[in-house]
């Protein structure tokens, strides 16, 4: 989504991004980004949390009228809890990724890959 909002922006289109991985985001230089230190998939909020979400869309319009310089990025002050336990869990023995067969699956896939690149298929 970064590389689409920076096309846009070439392209003379305004763009605000939201999300949750700080380091990617800005690494791809977008214009104007809202970072929310949520896990993934929460880039505008709690899910079925329609105020918060609410005010993190409005902070996002506020940076799009108010930002002065290209790259600008803006913390929501928001907590997701009460203690950062929940980014020690993060793809974890305790909360994985895949587990079962979607891992087994998505390994395969990664070495099917591996193999046609070395063989020079890609």
């Amino acid at each position: 989504m970064s590389l689409v909002a920076r096309h846009l922006e070439a392209n003379g289109i305004p763009t605000v991004m939201f999300g949750t991985a700080k380091d990617i985001v800005e690494h791809c230089g977008v214009a104007r980004f809202v970072f929310l230190d949520f896990p993934l998939g929460n880039s505008c909020g709690r899910s079925f949390d329609a105020d918060h979400q609410h005010q993190t869309l409005e902070l996002g319009m506020h940076l799009l009228e108010n930002a002065t310089a290209p790259r600008t990025t803006v913390q929501a002050n928001d907590i997701w809890s009460d203690d950062d336990d929940w980014k020690r869990l993060i793809f974890t023995d305790d909360q994985p990724f895949l587990s079962g067969e979607a891992l087994e699956n998505w390994m395969a896939a990664k070495q099917r890959y591996r193999d046609k690149k070395a063989a020079g298929e890609l």
